[in-house]
C-alpha cells in the first residue's frame, strides 16, 4: 500500500495540471492583476456598448445620422488630443493615468442614469458623455497599452495581447447577455450603473501594481519639438506607416458599420433587448476563438499575414447582412456577422499592437502609441458620419455592404504590400 504522502503528491500534481502551463503569463501575480482588471473593465464596457446606443435608439428615437454623430463624438477626442497626450505620457508615469481614467469614465457613465431620473436626458447629453469617454480613453487607453510593456517582456507581447484579448473576449461573451437582461429589467440608463461599479473595481485592483518603468530624463525640449520627434519616428518607419494606413482604413469601415448595427437589430430585425444581448455574445465567442488561436497563427504564418486575415474576416462579416433576406435568415446573418467581426478584430489588434510596440524604443512608447492611435482613429470620425448618412439615405444594409466591400479591397491591397506580408517574426526596436 502506497504511503499517504504519495497520494497527496499525485493529487497535487493532478490539480497543477489543470492550472495554467508553467510558462503561462497568468502565473505572474502582477500580470494576473492586470488581466483581472482588463476583464472587469471589459465586462463594464460591454454593458455600455449596448446600453448607450440603446438609450439613444429606444428612449430618444435617434435617427441614423444622430447615431453616427454619437459614434463620431466618441472618436473625435482621439483626433484632437492624441498627439499632445503622447508627449505628456512620455514625461510622467503611466499607471496613475490608467487608474484615474477608469474612475473618470465611471463618473461619466453615472451621469446618464442621473439625467434620466431627473428627466433631462437628451441626445446632446449623450454626445457629451461619448466625448468624455473618448477623451479619457485617449489618455488612459494609451497609458494602459504602455503599462502592459512594463509588466510583460517584449518578446512575449503577442502572447500578452492575445491573453488580454481573451479577457476582453470573455467579457464579450458574458457582457452582452448580462447587459441585455439588465436593460430589460432596469432600463438602458440604469444598466450603466453596472459599468461604473466594474470600472471602480478595476481601478482598485490596479492601485499599487508593481511595474518596471524607467522614466528617461532626456534633454528638456519644447512641447512641440517632442511632439515632432514622436511623429517623425512613426512616419520614417515603413512598417508603422503601412500599419497606420491599413488599420486606419479598417477603422473607417468599422465605425461606419458600428453606427447601424443596433438600428438594424432593433428596427429591421425587430430584436428585443435580451435577444440583442444574446446576438452580441456571438462577437465574444468569435473573439475567444481568435484569442485562443491568435498566438499560434501569428507564429505559424507571421504577425503581418495574420493581421491581413483579420482584415478579410471583418470585410466578409460586414458584407453578410447586406445580402441576407429578412426574417430568420437575416437574424442568422447578423449573428454570424458579429462572430466573424470578433474573430477578425482580435487578429488585427493583437498583431498590430505587438508589432508597433516591438519596434519602438521605450523612451518613445508614449508618443508612438498616441501618434499611431491618432492616425488610425482619425478616419473613424468621417467613417461614422458617412455610415450614418448612408444608413439614413440609402438604407442600413447599404452601410454594412459598403463597409464590407472596402475592407475586403483593403485586405487584398495589404496582402500585396511586402512590408506587411513579409513580417513573419516579431521584429525588435533595433530592426
Amino acid at each position: 500500500m502506497q504511503p499517504y504522502s504519495s497520494h497527496v503528491q499525485r493529487a497535487l500534481q493532478a490539480l497543477h495540471s489543470w492550472g495554467p502551463a508553467p510558462d503561462d503569463l497568468l502565473r505572474d501575480l502582477v500580470y494576473r492583476r492586470l488581466f483581472t482588471s482588463v476583464l472587469l473593465s471589459g465586462l463594464g464596457a460591454q454593458v455600455t456598448m449596448l446600453a448607450l446606443p440603446l438609450t439613444a435608439a429606444l428612449l430618444l428615437n435617434a435617427t441614423p445620422m444622430q447615431m453616427g454623430l454619437l459614434t463620431a463624438m466618441e472618436t473625435l477626442p482621439f483626433a484632437l488630443l492624441s498627439l499632445p497626450a503622447g508627449v505628456w505620457l512620455d514625461r510622467i508615469r503611466k499607471l496613475p493615468v490608467y487608474v484615474v481614467g477608469e474612475l473618470t469614465i465611471a463618473l461619466a457613465v453615472l451621469s446618464v442614469p442621473l439625467a434620466w431620473w431627473l428627466g433631462v436626458l437628451t441626445m446632446p447629453l449623450l454626445y457629451g458623455v461619448g466625448f468624455a469617454i473618448g477623451a479619457v480613453n485617449t489618455f488612459a487607453g494609451s497609458a494602459a497599452q504602455v503599462v502592459l510593456t512594463q509588466v510583460v517582456p517584449r518578446q512575449r507581447l503577442v502572447a500578452a495581447h492575445a491573453r488580454n484579448a481573451l479577457a476582453n473576449a470573455g467579457a464579450e461573451v458574458a457582457g452582452p447577455g448580462l447587459a441585455g437582461v439588465l436593460i430589460k429589467w432596469l432600463g438602458a440608463p440604469v444598466a450603466l450603473l453596472v459599468d461604473a461599479l466594474m470600472l471602480i473595481a478595476s481601478a482598485l485592483i490596479l492601485r499599487g501594481l508593481k511595474v518596471r518603468e524607467n522614466l528617461v530624463k532626456a534633454p528638456q525640449r519644447h512641447f512641440w519639438d517632442e511632439l515632432r520627434v514622436g511623429l517623425r519616428f512613426v512616419v520614417q518607419h515603413r512598417l508603422l506607416v503601412a500599419m497606420a494606413i491599413t488599420v486606419g482604413i479598417w477603422q473607417f469601415c468599422h465605425h461606419a458599420a458600428q453606427v447601424v448595427q443596433i438600428l438594424l437589430a432593433t428596427r429591421s430585425l425587430g430584436l428585443s433587448e435580451p435577444a440583442i444581448g444574446l446576438a452580441y455574445m456571438g462577437m465574444g465567442f468569435g473573439a475567444i476563438l481568435s484569442s485562443t488561436l491568435g498566438d499560434r497563427l501569428s507564429h505559424r504564418f507571421g504577425p503581418g499575414p495574420t493581421m491581413v486575415m483579420g482584415f478579410a474576416a471583418c470585410g466578409l462579416a460586414w458584407s453578410l447582412p447586406a445580402w441576407a433576406p429578412a426574417g430568420a435568415w437575416g437574424v442568422a446573418a447578423f449573428v454570424l456577422m458579429l462572430l466573424l467581426s470578433g474573430v477578425g478584430g482580435v487578429l488585427v489588434f493583437i498583431n498590430f499592437l505587438a508589432l508597433r510596440q516591438a519596434v519602438t524604443p521605450e523612451r518613445l512608447l508614449g508618443r508612438m502609441t498616441a501618434s499611431m492611435r491618432w492616425l488610425i482613429l482619425l478616419p473613424g470620425v468621417p467613417g461614422a458620419l458617412l455610415g450614418g448618412w448612408v444608413g439614413e439615405n440609402l438604407g442600413l444594409r447599404a452601410t454594412l455592404g459598403g463597409a464590407g466591400a472596402v475592407a475586403l479591397l483593403m485586405a487584398a491591397a495589404a496582402w500585396h504590400w511586402p512590408v506587411i506580408r513579409q513580417v513573419r517574426v516579431l521584429p525588435s526596436a533595433s530592426d
